[in-house]
């Protein structure tokens, strides 16, 4: 068995969209490698610093993650399950690739939706104005389809109250 501790630089497009960790950014790892009768277990855990926005309101997230991962990579390709992947998880001239290993285990431990709290309000998908600055801001949005009663409404309106201010004329 065999303990490694090294800061790397991430490599480029590890994360997804919004969030991820900067390529060439500091991450370290604590990795261990045991022989074992098929291969060799790697077992280890990735610190990095992520940054992204947040899907909500698009302020900028910041924070450390921790990304556990383990898997074998096998000595004989005869001995690996057969599916696609499975290639890149064999011992090649007494070396591993833990970097498909890392990229796994760091993307899955990300959020699907990054926000930067909870509570987050957003943004106004019509206007883009900060709902947490204004949160009884509000438009009134007619739906096309009913475009052409909306006109039948206001004149209806309009005639009930010019028929109201006859009335009271009439009492008067």
């Amino acid at each position: 068995m065999r303990t490694l501790e090294e800061t790397v630089s991430a490599p480029a497009e590890l994360g997804a969209a919004l969030i991820g960790v900067p390529e060439g950014s500091d991450l370290d790892l604590e990795v261990r490698f045991e022989a074992v009768h098929e291969g060799i277990l790697v077992t280890g855990k990735a610190f990095a610093e992520i940054q992204g926005e947040c899907g909500r309101c698009l302020d900028p997230i910041e924070y450390e993650l921790r990304a556990d991962f383990q898997e074998l990579f096998y000595y004989d390709a005869a001995e690996a399950p057969e599916d696609e992947e499975a290639e890149q998880y064999l011992v090649q001239d007494d070396y591993v690739d833990v970097e498909p290993v890392l990229r796994d285990a760091v993307v899955t431990a990300l959020p699907f939706q990054p926000v930067c709290r909870e509570d987050c309000e957003g943004l106004c998908p019509e206007c883009g104005i900060r709902l947490e600055e204004d949160p009884d801001h509000h438009h009134e949005v007619l739906d096309p389809r009913w475009a052409a009663l909306s006109g039948l409404l206001g004149n209806t309106a309009d005639e009930a109250d010019q028929s109201k201010d006859s009335v009271e004329r009439e009492e008067s």
